[in-house]
């Protein structure tokens, strides 16, 4: 049946590990990984607590396809609630790590309460063990990692595991596996870190051999692997340029968010695009660009791994970032480049890469640094008060901030709070570029309307990954629609949002819904569980846990006033390009998608439509 039917369960506070069943029931109703940890938050912890206090929960959770040889069966989703936003917080990672925690025997894992001293959870497959991380409090991820697999005396070891940031309380930290793979946003590695957990380590060689039809699995799989092999995205663009294929693309859409959304367009684009990334620099003659790297089971193989410039200013005097690391993709070189008009691609790595030693979201960070450059630019902050100048366009200032903010120094506290406290405190609510707390990633809402409405509706705040309409917007996938247009939106965002919710819940990664829909998804679900899902009933698994979700931030206080956007997007039309003179209809679209959803003038799911989803 593929699930492995057995969670753990971790009071933190008495330093206990028990195992017990899997709820079967709700595996059968909501899958597993997102949907399956967030249906065990949603029932078990009270939406109003407070996220970094020990009452919250923090669980890792796998879908019935990690583990298995389905294509990018690698995934895993770290569910708690969102010390950033006060929201449902649920975020996703591939690497190793999900594959390695399944192939151990277990589905999940549920932290509760808060341990008096640092530890770290050890995994060996049945052997489970909470252990002093005294030794590796106050160490980073890549030091985290190494530590571990030396004295478990185990190379194969897979580490999941929160740096300087997550200790620190920056609120949006990350969970860190396989050096830079990451569950980036919402500060799921804040709230680890407030229950003094620094890692779990885990070790997993009992295999996923449960399997129910293996001919029907392998014969899905093989399928479905030629469908993304065939595909121009899948299996052309992504292998050769990573998720930065979009940056030139999104940019002439006059879609590229610059300046802290000030701009919609990025004049130097070009210089930190993934061309740029391939092209061999003028210094010393080689690429940034190294190879591209695949996660467990991965067929597609987007990820990248560079090395930078030794004579850089950033890593002049510090060789420990000489070597080869994980390089920039889209949204990162976004956030730390565009967002913040800086165009020097070697300062665009070195930020990333800190990001991913300590363990924190470049998203957030990056939109941060955004708003801190325009105050300062106002004469809002002083570089006294931020410690140097910082204009639109330095990157002495992105690297010096990327430092304070890693590091809890500073005026780098202030950065970990997030844009929306910061410019708050400043007088300047509005120069926040989020919606309920969590900052925009790389497309701008008003060029691109579908994606304007899904930031400003999603569960976990500012987010492209709930509801990818750019496949549609921008790439015609599964059809084309205009950018430009409202009209047929609300439909759209919720065909996206309920689709990928089941693509998360299944283990696999969201990137092969640019070649797949529910319909491939499906017969390899049904080969690997036993029951028949029908694309219709993945639809509605999908659905039923977005208003789980909905209905877990409404009980948190959220209503229909939080379903919004900054001014900025509703009032300063886009000035260059296509867009030009547009902004985000979204007081025209918003009635028509709580009516397709089967929800109220508030917000709220109607009785009718909990009860034909069985909530």
């Amino acid at each position: 049946m593929s699930w492995a039917g057995k969670i753990l369960r971790v009071d933190l506070t008495a330093g206990t590990v028990k195992s017990e069943p899997l709820n079967m029931d709700w595996a059968h109703a909501y899958l597993g990984s997102r949907g399956l940890g967030s249906k065990y938050l949603v029932e078990e912890v009270d939406a109003k607590v407070d996220a970094l206090s020990p009452a919250n929960k923090i669980i890792w959770s796998t879908g019935p396809l990690t583990g298995t040889m389905a294509s990018t069966g690698g995934r895993y989703t770290v569910i708690t609630k969102s010390p950033l936003t006060g929201t449902i917080a649920c975020s996703n990672s591939g690497g190793y790590w999900g594959a390695e925690f399944k192939m151990a025997g277990w589905d999940m894992v549920i932290f509760e309460g808060k341990s008096p001293k640092p530890v770290y959870l050890y995994i060996n497959d049945d052997l489970v063990e909470l252990r002093d991380a005294a030794h590796l409090w106050g160490k980073s991820v890549w030091q985290t990692e190494e530590m571990l697999k030396k004295s478990l005396q185990d190379p194969l070891t897979r580490v999941s595991s929160i740096g300087k940031a997550g200790e620190n309380g920056v609120l949006y930290a990350s969970v860190v596996n396989d050096l830079h793979r990451a569950a980036g946003r919402s500060g799921v590695g804040t709230v680890m870190g407030s229950k003094n957990l620094k890692a779990i380590a885990v070790r997993g060689t009992k295999g996923v051999g449960n399997i129910h039809n293996p001919k029907a699995f392998m014969k899905a799989i093989a399928e479905k692997k030629k469908i993304l092999a065939d595909n121009a995205v899948t299996g052309q663009g992504l292998p050769a340029y990573g998720t930065q294929v979009l940056m030139n693309v999104i940019n002439e859409m006059g879609a590229l968010p610059t300046r802290n959304h000030r701009d919609n367009a990025f004049e130097s684009a070009k210089d930190i695009s993934a061309e740029a990334m391939a092209t061999p620099r003028k210094t010393d003659g080689k690429k940034q660009l190294v190879t591209n790297q695949a996660c467990f089971g991965c067929t597609i193989a987007c990820g990248r791994i560079s090395k930078m410039d030794e004579s850089h200013f950033t890593v002049a005097n510090k060789p420990q970032y000489w070597g080869a690391s994980g390089g920039l993709e889209y949204e990162a070189a976004w956030a730390l480049g565009a967002a913040n008009g800086v165009k020097d691609l070697e300062a665009l790595q070195y930020a990333t890469m800190l990001c991913n030693e300590e363990g924190i979201d470049p998203i957030s960070f990056g939109a941060t640094v955004g708003a801190v450059m325009e105050m300062y630019e106002m004469g809002v902050l002083t570089k006294e008060q931020i410690g140097i100048e910082a204009p639109f366009g330095s990157a002495q200032a992105l690297a010096f901030l990327t430092e304070e903010t890693i590091y809890s120094r500073g005026f780098g506290k202030e950065i970990g709070q997030g844009s929306k406290r910061l410019t708050a405190k400043y007088g300047q609510p509005d120069l926040s570029m989020t919606s309920k707390g969590q900052e925009f990633p790389a497309y701008d809402g008003r060029a691109i309307q579908g994606i304007g409405l899904a930031y400003a509706t999603s569960n976990r705040g500012g987010c492209h990954l709930r509801g990818y309409t750019i496949a549609s917007e921008v790439l015609g996938i599964p059809v084309k629609t205009d950018p430009l247009e409202h009209e047929g939106k609300p439909e759209l965002v919720k065909a996206f949002q309920d689709a990928t919710a089941a693509f998360d819940s299944s283990g696999l990664c969201v990137f092969t819904t640019f070649a797949w829909g529910l319909a491939d998804l499906a017969p390899q679900i049904s080969a690997a569980c036993g029951d028949q899902y029908t694309t219709e009933e993945l639809e509605k698994i999908g659905e039923r846990i977005w208003n789980m979700e909905r209905e877990f931030n409404n009980r948190a206080g959220f209503t229909a006033k939080d379903d919004s956007l900054p001014k900025r997007l509703l009032t300063e039309a886009c000035k260059t390009g296509p867009s030009k003179g547009k902004v985000n209809m979204l007081a025209e679209m918003m009635p028509k998608y709580y009516a397709v959803r089967g929800w109220d003038a508030e917000g709220r799911p109607t009785a009718a439509t909990r009860a034909r989803l069985e909530l």
